[in-house]
């Protein structure tokens, strides 16, 4: 889903025969695997000083600084940022019916996954003191869709269902342009059908930093979410704290594809294809603990690169991030993928439930020949807007809690107060804060009698 650069435009190289990295790890100990695996340097990984650039661009110039960059690297002047909302609105009669169906079920599906996921988190009580869970939403969210050499219409349902589920009031979507400066129709129809009005043709760290800051022309939001290349997470990263950004690192994509002689190797070749065609600095791995799997996945690899019409994009990821590990058995397998932490994770074996118990960091796992990741792309339910750059160890997908806060209500009454007065005071004497303590006692020595009667009314 990521463009190479800060924008959506090609980089333009020409790469001569790719192939996946073979990595014999037979005979590794498991607590010396991680070190033993690839790892892409933090200069490459995250442009700080690049996107720190392009976000004090947009602080200082606001929209004058979006047009700048938008020409800049995605070579099309824009004149109105925003997508009339006619255009948006319009854009289901445009796409072909068995797209638009096709949009509508996955929208169908996602929100009534998202809706399950969103279930009212009930009160709790405990002698006399009451709490209950306020949850509301964030009033507006920024929603980010990857473009430049590709669309993505999923993205856009996968970003706004679950806002909507949280009850978000609110939607912003940026988009990179098309060469011809507008929004692809495929991606302005997914938009309508998930009823999100505000498109703008922005797209790369500018877009972030418009959404966080605001221009002339774009809001700030309260919450962004969506995919992007580094520069994008990078933008992310860097206005954390500014605006929210879900703890998940999300982005270029990710796929580990565990693999035995149980299942064709043209069908675990074109799974590790699958994710590698969203283009440069993602990871597409191949881990089995049979060589003739590597060598067979690896040709069907190679032969599938050199037949696809993204064969620049399939090359640019196997260059820098494509591996074929050969490992002593099941068990280092999943060690393997719990150390590389992938976006997605797909078990292609035999007794493939069997290995589920010792998955412990991935986005999704795609369980068995018949669930390929591509499923869980489009309209499986579960969102895929997933982390990336080993923050599966700690983060999740994408989540109506991601557009939510959380805010605990506390109430007692002078009994449930009495029977806590004395640990709260000896708590507040331990640290040295005696109002706070005091806001007790004043409570428990006797009636005060109301305000009124305090000032003597």
């Amino acid at each position: 889903m990521m463009a190479h650069g800060p924008g959506g435009g090609d980089p333009g190289y020409d790469r001569g025969p790719v192939s996946l990295t073979r990595l014999d790890l037979r005979g590794v100990a498991p607590a010396s695997l991680a070190a033993r695996l690839p790892r892409p340097p933090a200069s490459e990984l995250f442009p700080t000083a690049a996107v720190a650039d392009i976000v004090d661009q947009v602080r200082s110039g606001g929209d004058a600084a979006l047009r700048a960059l938008t020409a800049k690297f995605d070579r099309v002047d824009i004149a109105v940022l925003r997508v009339e909302p006619g255009v948006v609105a319009g854009a289901v009669t445009r796409v072909d019916r068995r797209l638009r169906a096709a949009l509508e079920a996955a929208h169908r599906r996602v929100m009534a996954y998202h809706r399950h996921e969103a279930e009212p988190v009930g009160d709790f009580a405990l002698e006399g003191i009451g709490v209950r869970h306020l949850t509301r939403p964030v009033r507006r969210a920024g929603l980010y869709a990857p473009g430049g050499r590709a669309r993505y219409p999923s993205t856009v349902l996968m970003c706004a269902v679950p806002a909507r589920v949280a009850g978000v009031e609110e939607l912003a979507l940026c988009v990179p342009p098309s060469p011809d400066g507008e929004v692809a129709v495929e991606t302005l129809a997914a938009a309508a059908i998930a009823g999100v009005e505000e498109v703008y043709r922005v797209g790369g760290a500018q877009a972030i930093a418009a959404m966080a800051l605001g221009t002339e022309s774009i809001e700030p939001v309260d919450v962004i979410a969506g995919p992007g290349n580094r520069y994008v997470a990078e933008a992310k990263r860097q206005l954390a704290g500014v605006v929210g950004v879900p703890s998940a690192f999300a982005g270029p994509s990710e796929v580990v594809v565990i693999a035995d002689e149980s299942v064709p190797a043209r069908w675990a070749a074109i799974d590790v294809v699958v994710q590698a065609e969203h283009g440069p600095d993602g990871q597409a791995w191949l881990v089995t603990w049979s060589q003739a799997v590597a060598d067979a996945v690896t040709s069907a690899v190679d032969e599938l690169i050199a037949a696809s019409p993204r064969r620049r994009d399939l090359e640019a990821t196997v260059a820098t991030g494509g591996y074929a590990v050969v490992v002593d058995g099941p068990e280092q397998a999943m060690a393997v993928a719990n150390a590389v932490a992938p976006e997605h994770l797909e078990i292609l074996v035999d007794r493939a439930e069997a290995l589920l118990p010792l998955v412990r960091s991935a986005g999704a796992v795609f369980l068995g020949p018949y669930a390929p990741a591509s499923i869980g792309d489009y309209l499986a339910g579960p969102n895929h807007v997933l982390p990336t750059a080993r923050t599966a160890r700690f983060a999740s997908a994408l989540r109506p809690d991601d557009f939510r806060t959380h805010i605990h209500v506390v109430t007692t009454d002078r009994a449930g107060l009495l029977g806590v007065a004395e640990h709260v005071e000896t708590l507040a004497e331990a640290e040295g804060l005696p109002a706070h303590a005091d806001s007790i006692r004043i409570r428990t020595a006797g009636d005060p009698g109301s305000c009124a009667t305090m000032v003597g009314l």
